[in-house]
């Protein structure tokens, strides 16, 4: 049974009362996430409110508007960059709480690290010879470069979210502009530029253009074997070029709800059996596994409750049972 928001936020841990998916995934939870992740937890599964997941946003925020401080655990150092905004708006989404001043001050940060083309870098460099302002650092798959380009990996999950939640501003037109010529003209691509892709066809305004976008990709999908359709036969399944080992791919991590666009590129049965694999995953300690490459223990080990938290999710939304 739900236990109440206030007694899932009791500071020391508890054993779980069953064996259940969620139990496991709760102990593991407490014993080894950031405030953040457990307070969003609370908030998923346990009745919590939005406010204390506002409140434990914040340590991360900066002057700016934009996030810092190793939000996204990839990137280290307190300076503003465009994946930590990212995950910024990802939990203000997730409780409801995406808009006002806080995203409008959000935006004017995302104007000011946007390309000439209104695009955001995956990484913007630190300001050279101002020691107040460092070079982030970063792990190796995420490159840090002079003049980086706008990426639609880095912008189509941001123009997704405003969307979503009915945000406007000047800088979102250009932005929106981008992400459909990025996603219109994918010709070979990987998974995650797939999955910034969809992020932006599900929630963009225009739903037939988004629709007929999303039926050539999905067709990309199949043809460059970009989703590991058979769990059962893994290893004839390619890896995209610079990742790594068994970083796959599956149906799920494409269509993360039932109601995405990226839903209809799989049928019942290899869905079912993606979602199987998925459960399947969680591993002894309750928490599921990061499939990345790891760059160092606390990256890690501050990464995967974020994935135990999306893996939960998505299964709630296809309707499996978690306990």
């Amino acid at each position: 049974m739900a236990e109440s928001g206030a007694s899932a936020l009791t500071p020391t841990p508890r054993p779980p009362a069953s064996h259940s998916s969620l139990a496991r995934a709760e102990q593991f939870v407490w014993l080894t996430a950031r405030v953040l992740e457990q307070r969003l937890f609370a908030y998923h599964f346990r009745g919590g409110d939005a406010g204390p997941v506002e409140t434990a946003l914040d340590a991360y925020r900066n002057e700016d508007g934009g996030y810092g401080h190793g939000l996204e655990p990839d990137l280290r150092g307190p300076v503003s960059r465009p994946p930590h905004t990212a995950r910024a708006l990802r939990v203000l989404d997730a409780v409801g709480r995406c808009g006002g001043q806080r995203v409008e001050r959000m935006c004017r940060y995302l104007t000011s690290a946007s390309t000439p083309d209104g695009a955001l870098p995956a990484v913007r460099p630190g300001l050279r010879g101002d020691p107040a302002v460092p070079s982030v650092p970063a792990a190796p798959f995420v490159p840090v470069v002079d003049d980086p380009p706008g990426e639609l990996l880095a912008t189509g999950p941001v123009v997704g979210l405003l969307h979503r939640n009915e945000v406007w501003h000047a800088w979102l037109f250009r932005a929106t502009d981008f992400c459909w010529r990025a996603a219109e003209s994918l010709e070979t691509s990987d998974p995650y530029e797939v999955e910034a892709a969809v992020a932006f066809l599900d929630t963009v305004p225009d739903r037939p253009r988004a629709e007929v976008a999303a039926g050539r990709l999905g067709s990309l999908v199949r043809a460059q074997r970009l989703a590991v359709l058979d769990p059962d036969d893994l290893g004839t399944y390619p890896v995209s070029a610079g990742q790594a080992p068994g970083e796959h791919h599956f149906p799920h991590d494409y269509a993360r709800h039932p109601h995405s666009l990226a839903r209809a590129w799989f049928t019942d049965a290899e869905m079912t059996r993606s979602l199987d694999f998925l459960a399947a995953e969680q591993e002894d300690d309750g928490g599921w596994p990061l499939r990345r490459p790891r760059r160092a223990p606390a990256p890690a080990l501050e990464a995967r409750p974020a994935v135990t938290l999306e893996a939960l999710r998505t299964l709630r939304a296809y309707g499996r049972v978690l306990g």
